[in-house]
């Protein structure tokens, strides 16, 4: 077992500790000869680790085979990357890589509870069939948890090595690697030395571009120029402005939902970040996923300089920007920067000079965004219209005429005619019913 620091792709996991001080439990249990207590130790800190991982991830089932699957679909290497998405690839790399899978194919087969008999313990027959608690994980959602135990079970039983390296292919292919390849979306963070670092982001809500009732057409033109990127053809960046509470920003994640499975990733940015985006285009222009760089509520104050770093990133810095990003942001303003009304007024004593300059230089940046859509408020008739959908989506059985009367009496205190106080107030009628039926 000693063979997997013999590994050439697969090296340096992300607690790889417990690899270690396993691989050398089993060599220990293959020995005629071993003094059992001058290795409990060990032994007990691997058995604690597995279990401390299976409640953040929220595994259940064998949690060896759930952890080596998770060092394998995390591991960013050559081979990996290159799978991801495309799938089988053509090299010697594959020579390299069936050598590791060899190694950790015996991992797999191992019989764990064999250190049960050598340190007199059931411990390794509960990890073998574990049951975790309900409602445990935060570092993956349910939908990452269960495809990492489903695919420890494919990797359990695969007959040989090949077998086991085409079960890994096809879940790069269709999963990705890595947290890039695993999750959906993601926001900016800081290391210790102050680099920007991608974080996933496990709780997002599970929108579908359905679900946003009425504005089909600002939604096709997303989607056109969406579905355009994600298929490898030229695509704009894209600004969604108007009113608010129009469905801007549940389009963007509607629009994630629906391409994820394409390649489709977004990342979270503020105005504050701004100043690390090239770090973060760093990170990401050689793997391949297609990046949407989401900015929401985007708008600038007069005194406010960051929209030029955005400028200089969307285009016309020395280095073009990566085909497999794209820049989306929402807006309540149509032109993104304040404009202030001296600035079209004649020129005053205390007044820029070049006026018209100071205007092109803040219009200049929605200039960037090649699609610019509009979500307007919808008029009492189409606003009535989202009320009803959403009342029958929801199973709200309350009469036409009361359900419109009520709906009045709420968006006038509650925002006006919106989509989201027509679902706030969808919201507002089911938790009432909650309450009467508790």
């Amino acid at each position: 077992m000693t063979r997997v620091k013999e590994c050439v792709l697969y090296r340096g996991f992300e607690y790889g500790d417990i690899l270690d001080k396993m691989t050398a439990l089993m060599d220990a249990s293959e020995k005629s000869a071993v003094n059992a207590s001058e290795m409990e130790e060990e032994f007990y800190e691997c058995v604690n680790g597995l279990i401390e991982i299976a409640g953040s991830y929220g595994f259940t089932g064998n949690l060896w085979h759930d952890y080596l699957t998770l060092l394998l679909v995390n591991h960013e290497n050559a081979f990996s990357t290159a799978s991801e998405i495309r799938g089988a690839i053509e090299g010697s790399i594959n020579q390299l890589a069936l050598h590791d899978f060899a190694i950790f194919k015996e991992l797999y087969d191992f019989d764990l509870t064999v250190l049960d008999k050598l340190f007199h313990t059931s411990c390794c027959g509960i990890l073998c069939n574990y049951e975790a608690p309900q409602d445990t994980g935060k570092m993956f959602n349910k939908r990452i948890r269960d495809r990492i135990c489903e695919m420890s079970k494919t990797l359990a039983v695969a007959k040989d090595t090949e077998e086991f390296m085409a079960d890994m292919v096809q879940f790069y292919k269709d999963f990705g690697v890595g947290k890039l390849g695993l999750h959906k979306a993601f926001r900016i963070d800081h290391d210790e030395n102050g680099r920007a670092v991608i974080v996933p982001v496990t709780r997002i809500a599970h929108v579908r571009l359905d679900d946003l009732v009425g504005y089909e057409i600002p939604k096709q033109k997303l989607i056109e120029n969406t579905e355009a990127f994600v298929r490898g053809r030229k695509a704009n960046n894209c600004l969604l402005f108007g009113d608010a509470g129009t469905g801007k920003s549940s389009s963007i994640k509607g629009i994630l939902n629906q391409y994820y499975d394409e390649g489709l990733r977004i990342i979270e940015v503020y105005k504050h970040q701004f100043v690390d985006l090239n770090q973060v285009i760093a990170q990401i222009k050689d793997r391949n996923y297609k990046f949407i760089i989401y900015m929401d509520d985007l708008s600038f104050e007069e005194f406010e300089i960051e929209y030029k770093y955005l400028k200089a990133v969307i285009e016309g810095g020395l280095e073009r920007k990566p085909e497999n990003i794209l820049i989306y942001a929402t807006s309540n303003r149509r032109h993104l920067v304040r404009e202030r009304a001296g600035d079209k007024l004649e020129v005053g004593a205390d007044d820029d000079i070049h006026s018209s300059d100071t205007v092109q230089e803040k219009l200049s940046l929605v200039y960037r965004f090649g699609v610019r859509i509009y979500f307007g408020a919808p008029d009492r008739k189409e606003f009535h219209t989202i009320v009803k959908t959403l009342a029958k989506r929801n199973g709200i059985t309350m009469p036409e005429d009361q359900l419109l009367l009520e709906a009045g009496k709420w968006e006038i205190s509650h925002g006006g005619l919106t989509g989201r106080t027509a679902q706030q107030f969808i919201d507002h009628l089911l938790g009432k019913e909650e309450t009467q039926e508790a």
